[in-house]
């Protein structure tokens, strides 16, 4: 199967052909870091990292140039700082950092680039005065906004009507706008708030505006894949490929343009508004990182998911199973070429519902065999598993997990050994008592030929 994807502006899947096999590039809109992120933020960086993965696979992992940006001047993080007293640089700093390891926790492959807003300042004021000098952009009291009615394609992306949007930003109109719906491309700062000079005084750049020009310095005037969530559509990608166009003589900005679902918290989606936000960094407290990434794609990736604690149960068990096989041959980092089934899955349009499928089938198949057909079948799970971003663990380690509310693993292996040398004595009333106590923490003791070996529930 040819590899293809669904791209948001064509409506349809397309067969993938990057401009430049040898340069592969994509771009995906990363987090404003002023706070924690949730876990519907995360869906878009696990769902693209797998993205990542399988254009690795295809053209090869120096050929792909991937840049996910980081927000680090926005109002949010300016209020944040003035009602924590603590400097923007330490919060942007501080949660950029955060974001990185809740990722790294989630078995995410780092980006080749991690572009800031702030770095890429004079750069946006370059933009902005050629949009100006095109006539694509105008000023107004301090602020300088992009005239949607410079570019006839506005809305297509979305498919958003052009005549609903301008009544809808009739609500709040500001009295310097031409048009209600035009759009920020630099505002005014206060000042005690962080500023850059510029041509129309002191202030900072609209949000739209930073990654038409990242996207431009580290990737190109024409990336192969723009990705986001379902959310970005409108306005942000919509603003973006608007400035990009008319500032760079029509060039798209992207050729692909691919977009996930939203995260639902029974019949809503989630929102920081209703407050039904589930924040990433406190799932991991809970739970280990694959198998939030397992909850995360186990629904196809433009589908919405809803979330539950039963749906990261399930993907709990389904790996424990997967585990409990790997156990089977000798741990390795490194893995084989993945299965045709899988890469043919992940091919159409990263059907991660199918792959998973396959993987079932795999330890299926495995489960019946014997001697060394079992072992290489064990090893083509692994080799499938690490394909698609899992079985990164040793399986000890991984079945021992995180202590939670439960017992640490230095006391349940002092109570282990308070049992082992019960056993010598043969006060088997003790060792009973210990392993029944156990029990009721959650840790399973398996006795063998080797002595205990012991697993959380």
């Amino acid at each position: 199967m040819t590899l293809q994807f669904y791209d948001t502006m064509a409506r349809e899947k397309r067969a993938f052909e990057p401009a430049d096999p040898t340069r592969v590039t994509m771009y995906v809109c990363g987090p404003t870091v002023y706070n924690y992120t949730h876990i519907g933020n995360a869906r878009s960086a696990i769902v693209f990292d797998l993205l990542y993965r399988v254009l690795r696979h295809h053209f090869g992992e120096a050929h792909v140039v991937y840049a996910r940006n980081f927000t680090d001047i926005d109002d949010k993080i300016i209020k944040a700082s003035k009602e924590t007293g603590a400097a923007i640089a330490d919060i942007t700093n501080k949660f950029a950092d955060i974001y990185r390891a809740e990722l790294q926790d989630l078995n995410a492959l780092s980006p080749g680039f991690e572009p800031r807003a702030t770095d890429h300042i004079p750069e946006m004021i370059e933009l902005v005065e050629t949009l100006i000098k095109q006539g694509a952009a105008y000023e107004g009291e301090g602020h300088v906004l992009f005239s949607i009615e410079a570019f006839d394609d506005y809305g297509r992306l979305s498919g958003v009507d052009r005549d609903e949007m301008i009544a809808g930003a009739r609500v709040e109109v500001a009295p310097y706008k031409k048009n209600p719906a035009d759009f920020v491309l630099w505002k005014p700062s206060k000042d005690d708030e962080p500023g850059w000079d510029a041509p129309w005084g002191r202030g900072r750049p609209g949000w739209h505006l930073e990654c038409s020009v990242m996207i431009e310095k580290q990737l190109g005037r024409t990336i192969d894949i723009h990705c986001g969530g379902q959310d970005l559509r409108f306005p942000h990608h919509e603003n973006e490929i608007a400035q990009s166009a008319c500032a760079h003589q029509g060039a798209p900005l992207a050729r692909y343009w691919l977009h996930n679902g939203f995260l639902r918290m029974g019949s809503d989606k989630m929102s920081k508004s209703i407050g039904n936000v589930v924040l990433t960094h406190e799932l991991l407290q809970d739970w280990p990182g694959e198998v939030i990434r397992w909850a995360l794609l186990s629904a196809h990736y433009r589908q919405p998911l809803e979330w539950t604690d039963e749906l990261l149960r399930q993907s709990k068990r389904q790996l424990d199973r997967f585990y409990r096989l790997l156990e089977e041959i000798e741990f390795s980092d490194e893995a084989g070429a993945p299965p045709a089934s899988i890469v043919l899955a992940l091919d159409d349009d990263l059907n991660t519902p199918e792959a998973f499928a396959g993987l079932h089938e795999i330890r299926d198949i495995a489960s019946q065999l014997d001697g060394e057909a079992r072992k290489n079948a064990i090893a083509r799970l692994r080799s499938a598993g690490r394909y698609l971003g899992f079985f990164a663990h040793r399986p000890g380690d991984w079945f021992k997990g995180a202590a939670g509310e439960g017992p640490t693993e230095m006391e349940i292996e002092a109570l282990l050994q308070e049992r082992a040398n019960a056993r010598k004595t043969r006060d088997f009333a003790r060792s009973d008592q210990i392993r029944d106590d156990l029990a009721a923490k959650g840790i399973i003791i398996e006795d063998g030929a080797d002595g205990a070996r012991w697993r959380r529930e």
